[in-house]
């Protein structure tokens, strides 16, 4: 049986993030949500160039894309959790 290059390529995508994906309990929430973005968009281009016929290019191009979304995600959380320890001490001083 032969497997196409595209087949092979998503094949080794979605092993290699699975792999990755077994060690992320002792990181920082940043790390995780850094991890996790770099993960799923590295999934969803390989998915996506795989069907353009370029799996680890869309894989490549999807896990950057990822790691932006993945810390812009941190940064909003954390500018969330920023906004209710302000107001949580403001209310704790009247």
């Amino acid at each position: 049986m032969r497997v196409s290059r595209a087949r092979a390529g998503l094949f080794a995508s979605a092993s290699l993030l699975a792999f990755l994906s077994t060690g992320c309990a002792n990181l920082t929430p940043t790390q995780q949500r850094a991890g996790t973005g770099t993960m799923a968009g590295a999934a969803g281009g390989a998915l996506i160039g795989a069907i353009a016929g370029n799996a680890g290019m869309g894989a490549a191009i999807g896990a950057g894309a990822g790691l932006l979304g993945g810390l812009l995600v941190d940064q909003n959380a954390k500018a969330q959790d920023r906004a209710y320890q302000q107001g949580w001490s403001d209310a704790q001083r009247r």
